[in-house]
């Protein structure tokens, strides 16, 4: 009787509380990076007194994801601004259809002010895109703005309305400094993090050349879905101190750590710190031990975020511009220590990817654009293919 009157309370607790069996549930879905471009002042347009800037122009920027998405969202940076960016309407849709472009907005609205340091997050984009696939974003500046992220391809056209796709290609900056895609599973994030050499100074226009995308394309047909490569290069980055930018060392929070989800990075960086300034004699670049204090920073610090973090060796640069045997003398130190310190999780060997075997200090003729600095789209060829895939755990089915 007792066990008949606590199962008959079992019933009437299921039926009044609700409480029963656990449904299948959808699995959460979650957020990652898919495309990123650093934030970087504006004098990289034009010369300082008198940088460029947009003005009653519609600017369109089309975005290669690195990983598949069922939605989006756009990150927009005046991080690194020193007034503020009024932003007209922005829209988004995929290239080469005909579909009605979508409105981006942040917090429902259509229309921004960014104050100096601030950086929004657009509402959730209704735009399903495949693995390298392209976003084609649309954002129309009313007044005279200059762009404060690292240089990206664009098209432009006067006023406010659709760029068209003949529309020229420049390479400028402007303000969209990340999209997110979420998805239903989360890859590894690498971030290839650097100057110019990672930006991909050198390669072709718009053809994803450089080593960080092709790197990226290779991995994707190696292990499809578990890698999405990200894009931290700064044209004219140092690791020691502020040269164009804000150095490798001051920006670490802001492009790499404020990420989610990443997991392992490629450090590229050095070649700007050891060339000197103009005059050898008096303005000598930084010694290799400055450098290599800077590396054990950033590791440090992205071991303690369970990063691994892979070392590049300096690439050659002799007959370039501000050449000269101190500054070879410490990308020799340089390579030494990423070669032999143990200091990093694993070594990519990039100076014997493209140096000429005849002149050790100095790339391949065939390997940059004719600045000797430089790699062109075969030296940023032979530097993805000298990055092992296995030790970054990329291994194919």
């Amino acid at each position: 009787m007792i066990t008949q009157l606590i199962a008959a309370l079992a019933v009437i607790s299921v039926l009044v509380t609700g409480t029963a069996p656990a449904a299948a549930q959808t699995p959460a879905k979650v957020w990652v990076p898919a495309w990123t471009a650093s934030p970087a002042p504006a004098r990289f347009d034009g010369p300082p007194e008198t940088p460029k800037s947009f003005d009653n122009e519609t600017v369109r920027q089309d975005i290669r994801l690195g990983v598949s998405a069922d939605r989006i969202r756009i990150r927009i940076s005046n991080e690194v601004g020193d007034t503020p960016i009024r932003l007209g309407p922005i829209t988004a849709r995929l290239p080469g259809t005909d579909a009605i472009p979508l409105s981006v907005r942040f917090n429902g609205k259509a229309e921004l002010l960014l104050a100096p340091g601030m950086t929004l997050l657009s509402d959730p984009i209704d735009l399903s895109v495949p693995t390298f696939g392209e976003v084609s974003i649309s954002i129309y500046f009313p007044e005279p703005t200059r762009g404060v992220v690292r240089r990206t391809i664009l098209r432009v056209s006067p006023t406010q309305k659709e760029v068209p796709d003949d529309a020229p290609l420049i390479r400028r900056q402007s303000v969209i400094s990340a999209v997110l895609a979420e998805r239903a599973t989360a890859p590894r994030v690498l971030v290839a993090f650097g100057d110019s050499i990672t930006e991909g100074n050198g390669s072709t226009l718009a053809a994803d050349n450089g080593w960080a995308a092709r790197l990226g394309q290779t991995m994707e047909a190696t292990c499809p879905g578990q890698f999405v490569v990200l894009n931290a290069g700064i044209s004219g980055n140092q690791i020691v101190v502020f040269g164009r930018s804000p150095s490798a060392q001051m920006r670490l929070d802001r492009d790499v750590l404020s990420l989610p989800g990443v997991t392992d990075l490629i450090l590229l960086e050095g070649i700007n710190d050891i060339r000197h300034a103009g005059d050898a004699a008096r303005t000598p670049g930084r010694s290799g031990d400055e450098v290599i204090a800077g590396y054990s920073q950033i590791i440090d610090r992205l071991h303690s975020h369970g990063i691994r973090v892979f070392g590049a060796t300096l690439t050659p640069f002799g007959r370039s511009e501000r050449f000269e045997p101190v500054a070879e003398a410490s990308r020799q130190q340089i390579n030494a220590f990423i070669r032999t310190a143990a200091a990093f999780d694993g070594v990519v060997d990039f100076d014997t990817a493209v140096r000429d075997p005849n002149h050790p200090d100095t790339l391949l003729e065939t390997a940059h654009g004719g600045d000797f600095l430089h790699p062109n789209d075969e030296g940023y060829r032979r530097m993805a293919e000298a990055i092992d895939l296995g030790a970054l755990g990329c291994v194919g089915g």
